[in-house]
């Protein structure tokens, strides 16, 4: 099924933090199959702010046991959504959001038997929640560990709820806090979760123990550092499951090299979605793919723009295209033929891209 845009009611809004809100949904029955979600996923909101179509993917941060669709946004410098959810939005009123996304999850059920830990950085707590709360109350033979990084006390998130599930799951859940300004008296929780960070506490708390996979969410710096600090140590990357919550900074995924003008194509492509064709022709050193399926009408599904989320995925069926940049599908993705079609060009004269799939 394809995502979907609907008319929710926001049912409340929590005060998390000074400059954090969490939002619950009002899903009506009849949409309620559509809204069924996977921990670890998220919904993107659009609405009008200032005569611009703005739209912006959020987390979901409620466990499946909680049957509530609640989202948490933090107030961002220049955010344009970010500040009308904090300051704006009112209960009662109604937004736009789109069905569930996104593939930061894994199975979980009463029979799973899994060490997890877990990475966040400041709202990047919020797919992590929900991870970690379902995990805790279904799969009983599990176990937790969450370290979270923050500026300091005031800053952290959910911070009542981690208490409250880390007395409630003594046995099961371990929680360490790193701030980046305030002083704890332990230097192992002060600083940024940087490698040299990650490498002290992979040495001091978690060298030895099992684990059996990991999630990390948060800015670009702490993702790559958590995975260079566990493949070093010969953890099987493939276990390691990342979001990125702020823009790129890193140069690990590398930009799309020009195309010299010998390899330059003009496309002819084909767009399915929901069983419908869209015809465009297309230069490879021209618009995304996205841009030129919206310019002919098309209801694609998008959110960021800039590779980051994974809303405006699809496959490639026939011929061939690349990406500018890639923050969001696993390599596995890749080589089974998905893109982001925000970032793709064609490098085939012939190209067939399917939403459906």
């Amino acid at each position: 099924m394809n995502p979907r845009f609907h008319t929710l009611k926001v049912k409340d809004i929590r005060q998390e933090t000074n400059d954090a809100v969490s939002i619950a949904l009002s899903v009506p029955n009849e949409f309620a199959e559509n809204y069924k979600y996977t921990p670890g996923q998220y919904v993107t909101f659009r609405t009008t702010i200032d005569g611009e179509d703005v739209r912006r993917s959020y987390s979901i941060c409620t466990g499946l046991q909680e049957n509530e669709l609640r989202v948490a946004v933090k107030k961002m410098v220049n955010g344009k959504f970010s500040t009308f959810a904090n300051d704006v939005l009112k209960v009662g009123e109604e937004i736009e959001v789109m069905t569930p996304m996104g593939t930061f999850t894994t199975e979980i059920d009463e029979n799973t038997n899994k060490s997890f830990l877990f990475f966040a950085g400041g709202s990047g707590i919020t797919p992590v929640m929900s991870l970690i709360k379902t995990i805790l109350h279904t799969a009983k033979k599990s176990n937790v560990t969450l370290i979270y990084g923050n500026r300091g006390v005031d800053h952290i998130i959910f911070r009542d709820e981690l208490e409250d599930l880390k007395n409630r799951y003594m046995n099961k859940f371990s929680l360490m806090h790193v701030f980046s300004n305030e002083k704890l008296g332990n230097k192992l929780q002060e600083g940024l979760l940087d490698k040299d960070k990650i490498e002290s506490i992979y040495k001091a708390v978690l060298e030895g123990q099992d684990t059996d996979e990991i999630f990390v969410c948060g800015p670009e710096p702490t993702i790559y550092a958590v995975k260079d600090v566990f493949e070093e140590a010969g953890f099987d990357p493939k276990k390691v499951h990342f979001e990125l919550f702020t823009s790129p900074t890193q140069t690990n995924k590398k930009p799309l090299p020009t195309v010299a003008a010998a390899e330059k194509v003009e496309a002819n492509i084909k767009v399915i979605l929901d069983g419908e064709e869209i015809l465009l022709n297309l230069q490879s050193d021209g618009e995304s793919i996205l841009d030129a399926a919206a310019k002919a009408g098309a209801d694609v599904p998008f959110s960021c723009k800039g590779g980051v989320c994974c809303t405006c995925k699809a496959k490639v069926l026939e011929g061939s295209a690349r990406m500018d940049v890639n923050y969001a599908l696993e390599a596995d993705e890749v080589e089974a033929g998905y893109i982001l079609t925000c970032q793709a060009h064609p490098i085939s004269e012939k190209l067939v891209v399917s939403f459906d799939e």
